[in-house]
């Protein structure tokens, strides 16, 4: 019992000391500085001095293209030869891109579902071709023109008829 006694005494005394030291860290007060009035204050005019702010790099902007939009090219059945149509919406096309000489351009050729998916390949090469190189022989420059074939892997209309196949049969023009 006397031994508790002593505990608690001494846990007291412990507290005590902390609450002790802990308030008189915290009294002390900022000193005071004394406030100039109007009057007593110096009259000095100084150079104003914009804050210093980190300067961005500013790209220079990339000249805008014109907004070209290029007619599709459509063709028969298993057939690539160009048509009166197709010659007049190429030649439309060879005029936006004479007119706009740093546009590339990328002409998909496209098949409708019929056919084996090697044979539909092949057939939207010889489409794509022969669009561009009825584009090539309108003055654009072959080097301005790519061409890829995505068969029949690329429907623009879905469906089994002669309204969708003939849809799908195209050279299309994309530019990139």
């Amino acid at each position: 019992m006397v031994l508790d006694k002593k505990r608690v005494t001494l846990v007291v005394l412990v507290i005590a000391v902390f609450l002790v030291t802990l308030v008189t860290a915290c009294s002390t007060t900022p000193k005071e500085e004394p406030v100039a009035t109007p009057a007593e204050q110096p009259t000095q005019v100084t150079e104003y001095k914009p804050a210093e702010k980190p300067v961005a790099v500013v790209e220079p902007a990339k000249p805008q293209m014109a907004v070209v939009e290029l007619g599709d090219v459509y063709f028969a059945f298993d057939m690539y030869s160009l048509s009166a149509e197709s010659r007049a919406t190429l030649a439309d096309n060879a005029d936006i891109l004479l007119a706009n000489p740093g546009t590339m351009i990328t002409i998909e050729g496209h098949c409708d579902e019929r056919g084996t998916e090697e044979y539909n390949l092949g057939l939207g090469e010889r489409r794509a071709s022969s669009a561009k190189n009825y584009l090539v022989s309108l003055g654009v420059s072959a080097s301005r023109i790519k061409t890829i074939s995505y068969g029949e892997e690329r429907p623009f209309q879905w469906g089994h008829d002669e309204n969708a196949w003939s849809q799908n049969r195209r050279a299309h023009s994309v530019v990139r």
